[in-house]
């Protein structure tokens, strides 16, 4: 039975379930009656740029698989990576950023499947300073809100501020999550502009509480800002886990790569209308239209996009400590083989 969580938090609970989880292994065997539980941590599921986990479920495509999934909702990719390197959970959907900066740390961790080949992120600005903050440039002096330190929203803000010959004390970074949070803080001037996604882009451009500086939400937008294709939505795994449940893995290929065909063979709308309803966060055409303008950030066939982690390595080499002077394998970071293989398990 699939199952999923969009309020219990991450933490103890996970890894005691990730314990009980392992002693019914144990107790069934490599034959047992049933499949062993997968737990996935989402680094925020209503989130549009994670769409792909809850679609997946939602379209059966896990059961289709045989597979026994359970989404657990978590506030930010960087939560989600350490309750992976806490062995709570199999796997996680977040940025794929987080591969090569825990590689740096001498952890390895291994995308499977490319869902996104942008960000789908947007630089917004609080309306009360659209004439102060034109350019990241103009960051210097005022506090940015992101999801999280150490999250992806982090690094990419902290490179653009780069870029605009900034930095790190010119400037305060605030972990505000995203959503009704991220936009309570920008009402209440906690931040003056912040990177977050759809659908709380939407919310804030239609309420005219701000507007949008930098446009992460397409490749072509995206080369713009980074300088190149900056693969980001995946689902990654510990490359240990990989090796000891390499049928589990092609599994969950399976069943993400063909939610990435859906995706590009299906309208916003259509989409839209297999996806919980509370995601429409109580306006559908909203959502359907956010979705619409971000929709090209998603993969059509879940593989890694060329140059992209070439991208992603010069991004985080400009500001990151890190990740600067160290002899990183980028190949190490991804996986294209079970990709390959799901293609031709649906006949391409």
């Amino acid at each position: 039975m699939l199952k999923s969580s969009a309020s219990r938090a991450p933490g103890a609970r996970l890894r005691a379930l990730a314990g009980s989880v392992a002693v019914a292994a144990s107790l069934l065997g490599p034959t047992g009656a049933f499949a062993e539980k997968l737990t996935i941590i989402v680094g925020g599921m209503e989130k549009q740029i994670y769409l792909p986990a809850a679609l997946t479920r939602e379209l059966g495509y896990f059961k289709d698989e045989g597979l026994d999934v359970e989404l657990i909702n978590s506030r930010a990719g960087v939560e989600a990576e350490n309750e992976l390197l806490a062995g709570a959970v199999q796997g996680v959907v977040g940025f794929y950023d987080h591969t090569i900066d825990l590689q740096a740390k001498g952890k390895f961790l291994r995308s499977v499947v490319q869902f996104s080949q942008a960000p789908g992120e947007v630089q917004m600005v609080a309306t009360p300073y659209v004439d102060k903050i034109r350019s990241p440039a103009d960051f210097k002096g005022h506090t940015l809100g992101v999801t999280g330190l150490g999250s992806s929203t982090d690094f990419l803000t902290r490179y653009l501020a780069f870029r605009g010959g900034l930095k790190p004390g010119d400037y305060t970074l605030l972990p505000v999550g995203a959503g009704n949070t991220f936009i309570a803080a920008m009402k209440q001037d906690q931040i003056q502009s912040g990177m977050t996604t759809e659908p709380t882009i939407g919310q804030l451009v239609k309420t005219g509480a701000a507007q949008i500086l930098v446009d992460m939400r397409t490749p072509e937008k995206t080369a713009e800002a980074l300088g190149g294709p900056y693969p980001a939505a995946s689902f990654y795994v510990q490359q240990t886990w990989l090796d000891s449940h390499p049928e589990d893995a092609q599994k969950l290929a399976n069943a993400f790569v063909r939610t990435m065909r859906f995706i590009a063979n299906h309208s916003a709308a259509e989409i839209a209308e297999k996806m919980p309803k509370d995601y429409y966060v109580g306006d559908k055409d909203l959502y359907i239209r956010g979705l619409a303008e971000g929709k090209a950030q998603f993969t059509p066939d879940g593989r890694m996009p060329a140059d992209g982690p070439q991208t992603v390595l010069k991004v985080l080499q400009a500001f990151s400590k890190n990740v600067q002077g160290k002899d990183i394998d980028l190949s190490k970071t991804y996986t294209t083989a079970f990709v390959d293989v799901a293609a031709k398990n649906l006949g391409n």
